[in-house]
């Protein structure tokens, strides 16, 4: 019987389907063909969608990878949680996945081979590695530890940039920054990503412009044209204080052979992972973890590097909110403690009780480290507003998390999540399991708890720390939930289902046949 679709295209879906999942196990098309006995050149075009297929060889597609590829191509995957849940045991905070796309941006300023160690498998990371392999990057997942070894081309073709990939990703912003050094004009599609509302483009242009850098936006995509009589005269003062911004106009000056001062730069964590790579590749770098950089750049970068991107302090807040409204007690190990000081501090002023082992270092040799044993903690509200600033304040990706925490404390709290338009709207979807979360204004929203959480079946919000907070209320939630369409989890989480499942949730993965 062979499989085929009233639409051409289908043939492509289930292509781009079988190409994901061979890249997310690390296997090469030949490995593949071997697997299956078949030629590089069949599986070829197969994932090129001129390949018409039999339901058996889907099947033996689908074992050779471990993959469900008749299913995933049906549709959405959705997950069914059964609560409320009690949470034990330890677990690994992963490594950065802010860091992780920074850094594959980074790697085009090398024209060596770059190695990153146990880089997050989200699907932020696989647009962006779609995007690196259709301009004539040659990446490879090396083996089970997610270790990814990243080769460019002598010269990028940035004609045939994969334009479906690159608008799934805002990330692909910060190529501007390294792309100015490798060709006088260019075009990159509009950037995707989360639904937060527009934020615009205008600080990356005032970082850059003083490299020689204009850009255009017209017809969804960035025209970008680069004057090379015009290099930083004066330190360059960024107008926001941005991480991806700031991480544009370091990558603008790693290969820039002056010295460039770069004003109110963002000192968060994924900023000092791209610092301490860009040392690595023989770039001087100094005020590290202030808002004050200082780069010397180099004419040209070509070297062999090896670098550890360190753990994920969004993450570790994460797991930390599923421990507090599930009033378990579990171990995060490998926490970093420098991105958690005012998150735990406003914590413990709102009665959660824990413990920290001691300080040490990450793989990367220079950020802190701690485990964070939790304990079920009796919440109150805190006497001020919780609202997000930039690092060393509150990060602006965990206030979400605030507000899940807030619905189980004791009286009425208030976030203002000024950074983003609208993505403090989606906070209101908590109302469907019982919260009582009140929209002030678009940024602000009024909580009170506790609450009595009680399942029930909604969709996925499209932003991805809104949707992880309703899945962490959904674990503390009586009865039987669905969350459907979760793939925005997916994009900043890998195996988050499954992880809380090996702490003791009860969350199956699922989809529509």
């Amino acid at each position: 019987m062979t499989f085929e679709a009233p639409h051409e295209d289908y043939k492509g879906r289930i292509g781009n389907l079988i190409r994901d999942a061979r890249k997310h196990r690390g296997l090469t098309q030949a490995q593949l063909a071997e697997r299956l006995g078949t030629s590089q050149s069949a599986i070829n075009r197969i994932e090129k969608g001129h390949q018409n297929l039999s339901l058996e060889m889907l099947a033996r597609i689908g074992t050779a990878l471990d993959s469900e590829i008749v299913a995933l191509g049906a549709g959405p995957t959705h997950l069914r949680v059964k609560g409320p849940t009690t949470l034990s045991g330890s677990i690994d905070v992963k490594t950065s996945k802010n860091a992780g796309v920074a850094l594959l941006c980074a790697s085009l300023l090398n024209r060596g081979r770059t190695t990153l160690r146990k880089v997050a498998r989200i699907e932020e990371v696989n647009r962006l590695l779609e995007v690196l392999d259709s301009i004539g990057v040659q990446t490879r997942w090396i083996n089970a530890d997610n270790d990814l070894e990243i080769i460019p081309p002598k010269d990028l073709d940035l004609t045939r940039i994969d334009e479906e990939a690159a608008r799934r990703t805002r990330s692909v912003i910060m190529f501007l920054g390294p792309l100015l050094h490798r060709a006088d004009t260019f075009e990159l599609p509009y950037a995707g990503g989360c639904n937060l509302g527009t934020r615009t483009v205008e600080p990356h242009m005032s970082a850059l412009r003083p490299f020689g850098l204009e850009v255009k936006a017209t017809d969804g995509w960035y025209h970008a044209q680069l004057n090379r009589a015009i290099v930083p005269g004066r330190p360059i003062v960024l107008t926001e204080r941005g991480d991806t911004v700031t991480e544009n106009a370091l990558m603008a000056a790693a290969l820039h052979p002056g010295t460039t001062v770069i004003r109110n730069a963002s000192s968060n964590y994924m900023v000092q992972d791209l610092c301490f790579y860009l040392q690595a590749l023989g770039v001087e770098v100094e005020g590290i973890g202030t808002t004050t950089l200082t780069v010397t750049g180099r004419e040209s970068i070509d070297v062999d590097v090896d670098y550890s991107p360190s753990e994920d302090p969004i993450e570790a807040m994460s797991l930390l909110a599923a421990a507090i409204v599930t009033r378990s007690e579990i171990t995060v190990q490998r926490a970093p403690i420098e991105f958690l000081e005012i998150e735990l501090a406003v914590l413990e002023g709102m009665g959660f009780r824990y413990d920290l082992s001691e300080e040490y270092l990450a793989a990367n040799g220079r950020t802190r480290l701690v485990d964070i044993t939790t304990h079920p903690s009796d919440l109150v509200a805190p006497g001020d507003k919780i609202h997000p600033m930039p690092f060393p304040g509150l990060n602006i990706d965990n206030l979400p998390f605030f507000a899940v925490i807030a619905a189980v404390a004791e009286g009425t709290t208030y976030l203002h999540d000024w950074v983003y338009d609208n993505r403090a709207i989606y906070l209101t979807e908590l109302n469907k399991l019982g919260g009582r979360v009140a929209l002030l204004d678009p940024h602000r929203v009024q909580i009170d708890g506790p609450t009595s959480w009680t399942g029930t079946e909604l969709v996925c919000p499209p932003a991805l720390r809104p949707a992880v907070v309703v899945l962490l209320a959904m674990l503390a939630s009586k009865g039987t939930s669905v969350l459907r369409s979760t793939y925005v989890i997916h994009r900043g989480y890998e195996d988050l289902a499954e992880r809380l499942s090996s702490l003791g949730a009860d969350i199956e993965t699922f989809r529509d046949i």
